[in-house]
């Protein structure tokens, strides 16, 4: 809803009635020309679809020309936003490369430079950590529950404390690492983006944990590399 592709669409229709007076080869003409990385297709089927919603408008033809003036400065305001946004977003890239943790953590495959950048600003410095156990503290994704003994908890969630962002950033690698995949340059074999991770959640899956407790599992030890590599200042590939 928020590309500039559709802000820019919206400001050229900015109501039903103007969609549905306008050809849809024009408005196919349009959507391309605001968004030339795409096929003249996907623009099609784009324009159809604004065609289809704009007749289904349960409004009709009531609108008024100030709420086309209110849509119009939201518009502007939502756009010169995401300029701000994209210019603060080259900022961090250009100090985050400075970094030499940076480079350590965007070693891992799976992690890119946005995601990469999250996980130092978060964690900071490591030496804040003596073990990899606090580092998964610090993340929320340790387990609310202890068994000790004789007991054992029938549910054990993890306690959420610490940073959610950094916790965020390591659930989309995991994520990523197990539905990601690529192809061999020397055969036809499918190799996940990250080989380790995949075949540590294969093998709790194996064990029957349910997928939600095998994604924890993985981002548990995607803290304990982390953490090494940090702590080592070696690459992943130096010790995987």
């Amino acid at each position: 809803m928020y590309s500039v592709v559709s802000l820019l669409t919206l400001q050229r229709f900015p109501s039903s009635e103007d969609i549905l007076k306008t050809s849809e080869e024009i408005i196919i003409e349009t959507i391309h020309e605001l968004c030339k990385s795409r096929s003249i297709t996907w623009a099609t089927e784009k324009a159809q679809k604004l065609k289809v919603a704009a007749a289904r408008n349960p409004f009709g033809n009531t609108v008024y020309q100030s709420h086309i003036l209110i849509l119009g400065m939201y518009v502007n305001i939502i756009l010169q936003y995401k300029q701000h946004l994209s210019k603060l977003e080259t900022e961090i890239d250009t100090l985050a490369r400075e970094i030499e943790e940076y480079h350590i953590i965007k070693s891992i495959p799976g992690i890119g430079e946005k995601i990469a950048a999250t996980i130092i600003s978060e964690i900071g410095e490591i030496d804040r950590f003596n073990n990899p156990k606090k580092l998964v503290a610090f993340a929320g994704v340790d387990p609310s529950v202890f068994e000790s003994g004789k007991f054992s908890a029938t549910q054990n969630r993890i306690t959420k404390r610490g940073s959610s962002r950094l916790r965020h950033a390591l659930y989309v690698v995991v994520r990523c690492a197990i539905r990601d995949c690529r192809k061999s340059k020397t055969s036809d074999e499918i190799i996940p983006r990250n080989k380790k991770l995949h075949e540590f959640y294969d093998k709790k899956r194996e064990e029957g944990k349910p997928f939600k407790v095998a994604v924890i599992a993985c981002v548990n030890k995607l803290l304990h590399w982390i953490f090494a590599l940090l702590k080592g200042k070696t690459t992943f590939q130096d010790i995987a």
